[in-house]
């Protein structure tokens, strides 16, 4: 939508777009597997969510690899998972850096030729508004990134394990 009301050009969006993807991405593999030994990554992975996502990688890796930030319930787990399993890190960046391109793309393009529509929906969205609704989110997910390693924390200290 920022494309479309001209707030930004179209190629540096779709570029911020991909490299934030691409490096969130990148940070989620690396934590599925530099933790994936320990006892809370094993309880993780006997959740629902994490055994479907690696049965679909099992059976196609690079498509999966490819594929999972567009499917809905599977793109915050998926690179966590990916990150536990015997894939090279080289091939995940690889394929990561190609789809963190496309989903740039689509999702800037989209926003861009749906742009009207989108702002008819929603009602003409002044930029403080916007701008406000970007402090409350990162408020938000710092208080939350807090409370959970927090709890992490506690839980540690409880079992008498070692921070780190």
């Amino acid at each position: 939508m920022f494309v479309h009301r001209g707030l930004f050009a179209f190629l540096p969006a779709v570029l911020a777009a991909s490299l934030g993807s691409f490096l969130a991405d990148q940070v989620f593999f690396a934590l599925g597997r530099g933790f994936r030994d320990t006892a809370y990554v094993q309880k993780i992975r006997a959740k629902p969510a994490f055994k479907r996502a690696l049965a679909v990688f099992d059976r196609h890796p690079t498509g999966f690899v490819f594929a999972f930030r567009f499917l809905y319930g599977l793109r915050t787990i998926s690179p966590v998972a990916i990150g536990t399993t015997d894939l090279r890190a080289s091939r995940f960046v690889l394929i990561n850096a190609a789809a963190a391109l496309v989903w740039g793309a689509t999702f800037v393009t989209l926003g861009y030729f749906f742009g009207q529509a989108i702002e008819a929906l929603f009602g003409r969205l002044h930029l403080n508004a916007v701008i406000l609704c970007a402090v409350a989110v990162l408020v938000i997910a710092a208080w939350l990134a807090h409370t959970i390693t927090a709890r992490q924390r506690k839980a540690r200290e409880q079992r008498g394990t070692p921070d780190g």
